[in-house]
This record gives C-alpha cells, structure tokens and sequence, in this order.
C-alpha cells in the first residue's frame, strides 16, 4: 500500500440535532429511513448519535447501522433489527447529526 497525502480540506462541519419518528422495523432486517434534515448537501459526510438504546425511544435489538446524505435537505439512515420480532421505538426523538462538507468532492494523490 502505497501512502501519500489526500487533497483537499474540510470546507465546513458542525453539529445539529433533528427530531424524527422511526417507523417499525420488521425482524432481523436492516432498512433505511430517509428524513428531512435541512442544510445537508449531497457529498456532505454525516454521522449520527442516536438516544440511548433502553430508552423509551431506542429499544434494545435496533440500531442505527449507516448514515448518508440521500439529497439536498435529506439523510438516510439504515436501522437494523437484530431481534426475532418487529421494533417501533415508541415516541419521536432528538438525534445528534455532525456534518462535515469537504471543499471539493475529488481526491487528490491518494493510492490505496
């Protein structure tokens, strides 16, 4: 593996909480989700806390698995069920998203 210097800077992140309602997931599945999260851009990195798993809005056997901008204003998340029935978290909740928008999407002098 060859090792150099990527290209590029972060143009701009920060951090910012949405409410949202998890649908059911049906046992033992990942599925994806998509919300409104206004600001994101397609090519911005996302990633998400979610509450506490226990609460009463995160059960136990569901988690977030996967995080990405789907479009402009919108993320998706993947949720997996790793239980044998279906999980509906019971309320909407706040969740954490950092953002991170990269200056430009092409990666320079990079060699895997």
């Amino acid at each position: 593996m060859a090792v150099s210097t990527i290209g590029g800077n972060i143009r701009a992140a920060g951090v910012f909480t949405i409410t949202i309602d998890v649908a059911s997931v049906a046992a033992n599945i990942s599925a994806e989700q998509t919300f409104t999260a206004p600001g994101v851009l397609l090519g911005d990195m996302v990633l998400v806390n979610t509450p506490s798993v226990g609460t009463a809005t995160l059960n136990a056997g569901l988690g977030v698995t996967g995080a990405r901008v789907t479009a402009a204003d919108t993320i998706g998340l993947r949720f997996t069920n790793s239980t044998a029935g279906a999980l509906d978290p019971s309320a909407a909740t706040a969740y954490t998203v950092f953002v991170v928008r990269p200056e430009s999407g092409v990666l320079t002098g990079f060699t895997p």
